[in-house]
């Protein structure tokens, strides 16, 4: 047993570190796009069944940092030459959204498991082929949706599945964060980014977790005064209403040129509104609060003991707890052939969902179905 991080607290992490683990049980991983992937490479150290094997970058200034870091991991700028390697059992995909498509595919067809980053891909005129790619293969596909994986989402999902509010009447999620520093450096931000397609993701595929299929997506969006000097022609301030097949009510809300938040509010929340009690998760505070049946309220705080497994430091940042828990559980579902979640159908739904959006708030608001954007997919 090794520690590849300070113990905070009493060290309980959400998986153990288990080093016994027999080989055919420790599936390796290749990842493409280091820029964000370096975090997926490292992550991967945290748990029991994934083993970082493959790094690649078409930069390969981007390799560099970590060839120190990694020493034992082997470094290349060929996607083909990552996809012919044999220890790779998962490829994780971490780069732009334009060539999601192409390399998910290519992964299926060479016989690979594969994670994406979200969005899955760029646009619902490509998901026939990859659902045909994936149809055909025996690779399994999820989706690295961060926010299901930190801590205190993952314990209001656990207490929700076990009846914890009742049942769900409303889901209100939002996504708030000031991104002038994501502008500076990236001219392509303000050039061809969609901010439907950027944060909302995170609130739009919370508002998928947990009500059923949605069939009406209401939104309206504008320019903050952030956008408006960066030259952005994306709506950075997108608020959306939904209404799922059984009537039940989801809102989402996204901010990206927003002052500060005062300490009384994180930059994701997800608050659920049930028959039998309220929850609501929070991030950057690692926070769960609810009110059950008996009218008791109950506040947990994981932070403490939390917080070097997913910040790594005592800056909050960097999502290393988040990807370490869903490279953990995709890895468990391969090995038990089971289905990980988001799967490739929960990935089409909440991009469905983000298209939705993005048509609503250009016409202004008026109503949009799902069912027609999904259609021919089998989901």
């Amino acid at each position: 047993m090794n520690d590849y991080f300070p113990r905070v607290a009493r060290g309980t992490h959400s998986y153990p570190i288990d080093d016994s683990a027999p080989e055919h049980e420790r599936l390796g991983l290749g990842v493409v796009g280091l820029h964000e992937g370096r975090t997926a490479l490292l992550a991967s150290l945290r748990t029991r069944n994934v083993r970082p094997v493959v790094g690649c970058d078409l930069d390969a200034s981007a390799i560099v940092p970590l060839q120190a870091e990694l020493p034992d991991v082997r470094f290349t700028t060929d996607f083909d030459d990552l996809l012919a390697d044999p220890a790779v059992d998962i490829v994780g995909i971490y780069t732009p959204d334009p060539v999601h498509a192409d390399q998910i595919i290519a992964a299926l067809d060479a016989g690979k498991h594969v994670l994406c980053t979200k969005p899955l891909i760029e646009s619902l005129d490509r998901a026939p082929e990859v659902v045909a790619a994936a149809r055909r293969n025996p690779g399994r596909v999820m989706v690295g949706q961060s926010t299901r994986f930190f801590e205190s989402f993952r314990r209001q999902r656990t207490a929700f599945e076990q009846g914890g509010v009742g049942d769900v009447e409303v889901v209100e999620a939002h996504y708030t964060h000031r991104m002038d520093w994501y502008y500076a450096g990236r001219p392509w931000v303000a050039e061809r980014a969609d901010w439907i397609f950027l944060g909302m993701s995170h609130p739009l595929d919370l508002l998928t977790w947990y009500l059923g299929p949605i069939e009406t997506v209401s939104a309206v969006g504008s320019r903050s005064a952030l956008a408006r000097a960066a030259g952005s022609a994306s709506n950075d301030i997108v608020s959306v209403n939904v209404l799922d097949e059984a009537g039940r009510v989801g809102r989402a809300f996204g901010h990206y040129g927003m002052h500060e938040l005062p300490r009384a509010r994180n930059s994701i929340e997800c608050m659920l509104y049930g028959s039998d009690g309220t929850s609501l998760a929070k991030y950057h505070d690692m926070e769960l609060i609810s009110t059950g049946h008996d009218g008791v309220e109950r506040v947990e705080d994981m932070l403490y003991e939390y917080r070097h497994y997913h910040f790594n430091n005592e800056v909050h940042g960097m999502h290393y707890g988040e990807f370490a828990n869903y490279l953990q559980h995709f890895a468990s579902a391969i090995l038990t052939d089971t289905a990980p979640s988001p799967d490739l159908g929960s990935g089409l739904r909440t991009l469905a969902l983000m298209e939705a959006t993005r048509r609503s708030v250009a016409l202004g608001g008026a109503p949009v179905e799902i069912a027609p954007l999904l259609e021919g997919l089998g989901l």
